[in-house]
């Protein structure tokens, strides 16, 4: 059987169908599990159960943990199923039902104990009576309770042989800590409702009440925003903590991170979902059909299993048990969830055979329980994905438009604690995966005070490298997204102005900057030939033109380098970034072109294409971890010039030959003499951190450069 394209319950999802559009979330996850929540709670009040085989019967109940974020229609959603689709069951049974089958079984009570004790029968149901009025009246659900207080509710269940205790709590990350007592009960009563009775002493005072026999049915639901129960602190892990220790394989799961909206609607359309006649038709014939549910005649109902069906649901059990047998040893949440889907599938099963009045599961029951039990199982992998803390603060400092001080961060997030330096190791790790992600994390001081803040950065589309181009050099500019691959047909013309920036109103001034861009364009002017710029950018993408003054004795071109990001600077960070690249380079440019609405001339001269990678824009980002420490490095190389620095810092064990080799190629171009030449590649070699030996230098580097050398001294 094909698990992942079963079909769920049809009834669930006409209820679904009309939620998402009444809430106007696309996403089905949180309400498929809301209703199917629903129908076993109903089915459990009903003390329904399901026969797997014959020594098998268990209780129906649920366990549910849906998470979904705010807007969403949580609560929205919750009071349409409450007051529209089981009101007419609930009142039914705490009207009708609930007290008719109390009755009968006080009475049956009352001669259990007149037989025991010997005592008059009316007496001892007039005390039944009492003792039960005593305990309170029944709550159809609850948010919260004490051990004491739930021990309590099930004896009045127990007495009346009716009835489940209901535990649904709202925005279950801010209330999770307050309800630990009745959590951990839960936990205990899951299986078949059962729980150890706490030893009190016997006084006249607080008498030990008669420890009665039996099951009582619970349903649990805990919803909210994962944010909030996700949040890094002691509430995140207390939650997965309760995971660990069986809340996994007890549970149902429903996880969603973002609200999935339809788009294209208007003040008529909500109008007519509001005002669906179909639809409110269609909620008061089910409002009216689980109200018959309640009768007293349904009541303790076996749903039984035949051999096919249970063969399935067996089928199932094999197939769960291998994928977690595959899993690794240390992954005994995920082990447990998926080895115990199969019970959560029973129990769903005889729920959805309860709503269709059928009198058996049918194998399309098993069917949308499994369905449900799947998709469960893809939220919970979701959910275990957890966040640590550094991840979460990269991301939220993404989110965060203006730069916060670390009392900001104290104040926000519940997980920045502990000493100054976990915290500033936390930021350090933060950096680190941000620059992994595509975000940005800067720090500046300001009077003595450092404030952080992020920014994700869209990976460059070399299809949408962005452009602004005039006639003219201040006005009339048009900007374009083009591919990279086609920037030649801008370039190559004669008399066009152009700025890698888009320009608003069509005015270039720095004031008419709209930051964002995707280019650096590098004008180099005599410094160094083409022939030896483009080695030393070989493993770079870029398209190289010449200018007007160009000539063969004297190289003039421009250097045009996608990024590998598109990056928002103001006008004083762009300047400071274009200087990291500066000094980053090789080789001179004219360091005077820094500006965002700096403006190029396009020239009808030759042009060439590299194919390589994209210049990573994050290292140069000011007063970025990554920049911080090129500056470092620029600081302690000082002494070097750009074309050893540049070598000195892309040269690795693997490849000491090879950048040695382009090296001394470079320093040919550039016109040194043999001499010169040797000295200066075996000055290089000693300043790397495992120099090559001398005679491994001469035999190639030097031998290739020789040849080289003597080859153009021959044909100039």
């Amino acid at each position: 059987m094909d698990y992942s394209s079963l079909p769920f319950h049809p009834t669930m999802e006409k209820i679904v169908d009309l939620l998402r559009r009444k809430t106007q979330n696309e996403d089905p996850i949180f309400f498929r599990l809301m209703v199917s929540y629903y129908f076993c709670k109903l089915a459990s009040m009903m003390r329904c159960s399901v026969q797997i085989a014959e020594t098998q019967k268990i209780p129906i109940n649920m366990y549910a943990i849906n998470l979904a974020p705010s807007g969403s229609g949580k609560g929205h959603s919750i009071n349409i199923i409450e007051d529209q689709v089981i009101n007419a069951f609930r009142h039914k049974f705490l009207e009708t039902t609930f007290p008719l089958v109390a009755e009968r079984n006080l009475a049956e009570i009352a001669v259990r104990r007149a037989q025991k004790n010997a005592s008059d029968q009316d007496d001892e149901l007039v005390r039944a009576q009492m003792e039960f009025e005593e305990m309170g009246a029944l709550l159809f659900s609850f948010d919260s309770a004490t051990s004491a207080a739930l021990k309590q509710m099930r004896t009045k269940l127990l007495m009346a042989k009716a009835g489940s205790m209901n535990l649904e709590i709202d925005e279950i990350g801010s209330n999770l800590l307050g309800n630990g007592e009745a959590i951990d009960a839960y936990l205990e009563l899951f299986d078949v409702g059962k729980i150890k009775q706490k030893l009190i002493k016997n006084t006249r005072e607080n008498v030990r009440s008669e420890d009665l026999f039996g099951s009582t049915p619970t349903n649990m639901l805990l919803f909210g925003t994962p944010t909030k129960l996700l949040n890094g602190s002691k509430t995140e892990d207390e939650f997965y903590d309760l995971l660990e220790i069986g809340y996994a394989r007890r549970c149902f799961f429903g996880f969603c991170r973002r609200r999935l909206t339809r788009g294209g609607q208007n003040a008529q359309d909500i109008y007519d979902i509001y005002n669906d006649a179909p639809s409110i038709k269609f909620l008061a014939g089910l409002a009216d059909s689980l109200g018959m549910l309640a009768d007293a005649s349904n009541f303790h109902q076996i749903i039984p299993m035949k051999k096919a069906e249970s063969l399935v649901l067996f089928d199932y059990q094999l197939h769960c048990q291998k994928i977690a047998d595959q899993l690794s040893e240390y992954d005994e949440v995920q082990k447990a969830e998926i080895a115990h889907r199969y019970f959560k599938v029973a129990k769903l099963a005889g729920a959805y055979a309860f709503i269709d009045k059928s009198p058996y599961i049918k194998i399309s029951h098993l069917q949308n329980a499994i369905a449900m039990a799947e998709q469960s199982g893809d939220a919970f992998v979701r959910m275990m994905k957890r966040d640590r803390p550094y991840i979460k603060l990269a991301h939220f400092l993404a989110s965060t438009p203006n730069p916060l001080s670390h009392a900001d961060l104290v104040e926000d997030l519940p997980f920045y604690r502990g000493t100054e330096q976990q915290k500033r190791e936390m930021l350090n790790l933060a950096v680190a995966h941000g620059y992994k992600h595509n975000i940005f994390i800067r720090r500046e001081m300001v009077d003595n005070i450092e404030f952080i803040s992020g920014k994700s950065v869209p990976e460059t589309d070399q299809d949408q490298i962005i452009v602004s181009a005039s006639k003219d050099i201040t006005t009339g500019y048009s900007t374009h997204r083009v591919s990279f691959t086609q920037l030649h047909n801008l370039i190559a013309q004669d008399n066009f102005h152009w700025v890698t920036h888009a320009l608003r109103d069509a005015y270039r001034d720095e004031n008419h900057v709209i930051p964002g861009f995707n280019l650096v364009v590098l004008d180099v002017e005599a410094s160094v030939s083409i022939d030896t710029a483009q080695l030393l950018l070989k493993e770079y993408k870029f398209l190289l033109h010449t200018t007007k003054r160009h000539t063969v004795d004297d190289h003039r071109f421009r250097v045009i380098i996608p990024l590998s990001h598109t990056l928002e600077l103001s006008a004083k960070d762009y300047k400071e970034f274009m200087h990291n690249i500066y000094d980053w380079l090789p080789f001179d440019v004219d360091r005077q072109t820094s500006q965002r609405a700096r403006k190029w001339l396009t020239h009808k001269g030759k042009y060439w294409y590299n194919d390589g990678l994209p210049l990573d824009a994050l290292q140069f980002i000011p007063k970025t971890k990554k920049a911080e420490e090129f500056r470092t490095i620029i600081s302690t190389q000082a002494s070097l010039t750009n074309l050893e620095r540049w070598f000195l810092n892309n040269t690795i064990d693997g490849n000491r030959n090879n950048q040695l080799i382009k090296y001394a190629y470079a320093l040919i171009d550039m016109g040194q003499d043999l001499p010169s030449i040797q000295n200066n590649v075996m000055a290089l070699n000693s300043k790397l951190k495992n120099p090559l030996k001398e005679n491994e230098i001469l035999a190639t580097v030097l031998s290739s450069a020789t040849r080289k050398f003597h080859t153009k001294g021959s044909s100039s």
